[in-house]
């Protein structure tokens, strides 16, 4: 097991990718910390699962990401997960929900690295993993703030790549297509709405219609890039920009 001795954080892991990234962590000896929201229950089951901890916090806010980090400790990976969505034309866009989205999606990576990297520095390894998007390198209609958002978090990783490459710490995105996450299922009914479409079209012919595989991504195909990029054979892999879109990005 790879990861033995290395504690992991990974937020918004409580569902979707996060959870299936910080389970394939888990499987290979890390030590996680778990963030994200939940019932109560539900996240205790999982850090029995996975021997983890959990950590609540509100990443919309600096102050937020600072008591993550506090709560969690140093940390070797932190992985950039979490995040929200909201869907509606432009004029129409309440801006509480851009600054939300913005908060959360660009942000909350910010304040998270500034504070994992010291400890990184100190111990002459780490990893930075951010989940972007598809739409980190192509836009949408009616997402705004989260294209806006995910092209700026390429941007933060590349700066982070070239601060950090002399420290053996790297820093990477992954950018799937549609996975079948709550997030996704989340935004289907205000595409009906905006667009005026059922359930069916909107899954057909705007979630499905650029992905020519015409296959949702799954949780577990993110984990395990997440995975591989952790590795000692990745050191040289920084600054990069993973899809996994079933071909959207290569029109």
């Amino acid at each position: 097991m790879f990861l033995e001795g290395k504690r992991a954080l990974v937020t918004g892991s409580t569902s979707g990718i996060g959870l299936a990234i910080a389970r394939a962590m888990a499987a290979e000896g890390a030590e996680l910390v778990l963030n994200g929201f939940g019932e109560a229950g539900e996240i205790a089951a999982l850090c029995n699962e996975l021997s983890a901890r959990h950590v609540a916090a509100d990443l919309t806010s600096a102050a937020g990401a600072e008591q993550l980090m506090d709560g969690a400790g140093p940390v070797d990976i932190l992985v950039n997960n979490a995040g929200m969505q909201h869907v509606a034309p432009v004029e129409e866009f309440p801006p509480e929900r851009w600054d939300a989205i913005i908060a959360l999606n660009l942000s909350a990576t910010f304040h998270t690295a500034r504070l994992a990297v010291p400890h990184m520095k100190a111990a002459g390894w780490g990893r930075i993993l951010c989940t972007a998007s598809a739409h980190s390198l192509t836009a949408s209609p009616y997402k705004s703030a989260y294209v806006a958002a995910k092209h700026g978090l390429t941007g933060l990783v590349k700066v982070l790549a070239l601060e950090l490459a002399q420290d053996d710490i790297t820093a990477n995105c992954i950018s799937p297509a549609y996975v079948w996450t709550p997030l996704v299922e989340a935004q289907i009914p205000d595409t009906m709405k905006s667009r005026g479409m059922s359930r069916e079209q909107v899954m057909n012919d705007v979630l499905l219609a650029r992905q020519p595989t015409r296959k949702f991504v799954q949780p577990e195909e993110v984990a395990a890039l997440a995975l591989f990029l952790c590795r000692d054979e990745a050191q040289n892999i920084t600054g990069a920009n993973y899809t996994i879109d079933g071909g959207w990005t290569a029109e």
